[in-house]
């Protein structure tokens, strides 16, 4: 989740905003006011946040086989009788996402999850050679489920060659909040979105109809921070100025949890994707962990020296990265709350940090200009992708792991490849910051979101911009795109969220 910016007229412009906080707040002169200004009572100016987390979901603890696809969001389920030797007739549940396979079962009452990367997959690969390779090495995958596996492996690669002319329009212009927006997010299927305010709430929307479903009051300060648990959606986070988090049931709106323990403002928070954990980031210099079922903290992360501002976990859930103002991105072992690395090189305030699907690596940007590509494993450093000319305010692969996005305060986004660190494209027509970027679930558009009040789509291979999204009357700060790909959301300074089909 990014923060709340001041704009280029307030606090002496960007050469003022340097200096170091020594009072424990966010005074004007530091770099956290560029970022959060509110919790000293001033509104924002542009307000960023992190892509929803992408995972799989549940194991079926079933005596059957449930092979099911979800390549952009479409879920077909073939079941059969077919039990897994070795795990007392518990069942194996497959599904195949953008681009891999989530392999799900239960062994002994405990659900498991085991990830087969599909990143290879191209329009012309032998799908039936490919499969029975992958089987050498997975005893989950049986003789008697493979047939099935093929199938929807074929399905997945049919998504490949389909040729996407979708024009967006706009559905509906929701003025969701009384006061000014801070965040918006899907779930991950897009039927429902949340936004956050400074009116101190969380709003629980129905895209299809723009319905407010629930208002999620109970913090005592700017709802700064949101999520839901994706890929179930059964529960939403919410981090506040007010210095806790909160976890929400989406059914209901009830509250279940408050955890409070940081000593400043949480600005930035992630569930794993197994669900078992939130993760807070604060200004206090801290991230904590928190067990969503006790209810309790689980470890802090201290080590910063500055405050954290982005934070997010690796798909397996073992490890976690924390970016900070001190310049540095950490990563820490989950299970432990220990710091395996520092990965040092920007030189200026980390904006935004990210882990690859597979986990092997980690972009991140600066203000320095620069984003970097760091070994996740090692924690070396791997290249510095360079170019913009003003400060690099978000960063974000694309589902696959093998292109990078880039949003500069210089109106521009970029387009890089991870293994050969080269700028393929530059996306270029925004006539202002652009303070988001992402990918569409193909990962052959980017989205964009400006200050210049407009969002615009992108192809993703040359830079060309497909669509420019109007409707907005002031800054937009925030975009995302539903699993499926066909729906936008879009944030704005105007108190406004604007849907898009």
């Amino acid at each position: 989740m990014r923060g709340v910016p001041l704009s280029t007229g307030q606090a002496g412009g960007r050469a003022e905003r340097r200096g170091r906080r020594t009072d424990g707040g966010c005074g004007a002169g530091s770099p956290a006011a560029r970022y959060f200004p509110a919790g000293c009572g001033s509104l924002p100016g542009r307000p960023r946040l992190v892509p929803p987390r992408r995972g799989s979901g549940r194991a079926w603890e079933s005596p059957l086989v449930v092979v099911a696809v979800e390549a952009l969001g479409r879920r077909e389920v073939v079941r059969g009788f077919l039990p897994l030797p070795g795990l007392g007739g518990e069942g194996v549940e497959v599904r195949v996402f953008w681009r891999g396979i989530i392999l799900e079962y239960v062994e002994g009452g405990e659900s498991k999850t085991r990830p087969i990367d599909l990143l290879d997959l191209k329009p012309d690969t032998d799908v039936t050679a490919l499969v029975e390779e992958i089987q050498k090495g997975e005893p989950l995958i049986t003789a008697a489920c493979v047939e099935h596996v093929i199938l929807l492996v074929r399905r997945l690669q049919q998504k490949l060659v389909e040729k996407e002319n979708h024009k967006f329009s706009l559905f509906k212009v929701l003025r969701t909040h009384l006061l000014p927006l801070t965040n918006v997010a899907f779930n991950k299927s897009g039927s429902r979105f949340i936004t956050g305010s400074y009116d101190r709430t969380c709003k629980l929307w129905d895209t299809a109809s723009g319905e407010e479903l629930h208002t999620l009051e109970g913090h005592k300060n700017v709802v700064y921070a949101i999520a839901f648990n994706n890929p179930y959606g059964d529960k939403i986070a919410t981090g506040s100025f007010d210095k806790t988090c909160k976890l929400w049931s989406t059914e209901t709106g009830k509250c279940y949890h408050t955890f409070r323990g940081h000593s400043a403002e949480i600005v930035c928070l992630s569930f794993n994707l197994q669900s078992t954990l939130v993760a807070t980031g604060s200004l206090d210099t801290t991230a904590k962990l928190w067990d969503i079922e006790k209810g309790e903290e689980v470890a802090t992360l201290r080590g910063h020296s500055a405050e954290i501002i982005a934070l997010s976990f690796n798909t397996i859930g073992d490890k976690i990265i924390t970016g900070s103002f001190d310049h540095t991105v950490a990563v820490w072992d989950v299970g432990t709350g220990s710091r395996l690395h520092t990965l040092i090189g920007h030189r200026g305030e980390i904006s935004s940090a990210q882990f690859n699907w597979d986990c092997s690596l980690i972009v991140t940007g600066s203000m320095d200009k620069t984003c970097m590509l760091w070994n996740a494993v090692t924690g070396t450093h791997l290249a510095t992708l360079a170019g913009h000319r003003d400060e690099i305010v978000d960063v974000c692969f694309d589902y696959t792991g093998q292109r990078i996005a880039t949003a500069s305060a210089d109106g521009s986004a970029r387009v890089y490849d991870a293994q050969t660190q080269k700028c393929i494209a530059k996306l270029e027509g925004h006539g202002s910051e652009i303070s988001k970027v992402c990918f569409n679930p193909k990962g052959n558009f980017i989205l964009t979101a400006s200050s210049d009040k407009t969002a615009r789509l992108w192809d993703a291979a040359t830079g060309h911009c497909l669509q420019i999204l109007e409707g907005h009357t002031d800054e937009v700060f925030s975009c995302a795109f539903n699993y499926e790909g066909d729906t936008i959301i879009t944030g704005s300074k105007d108190n406004s969220c604007c849907i898009w089909h």
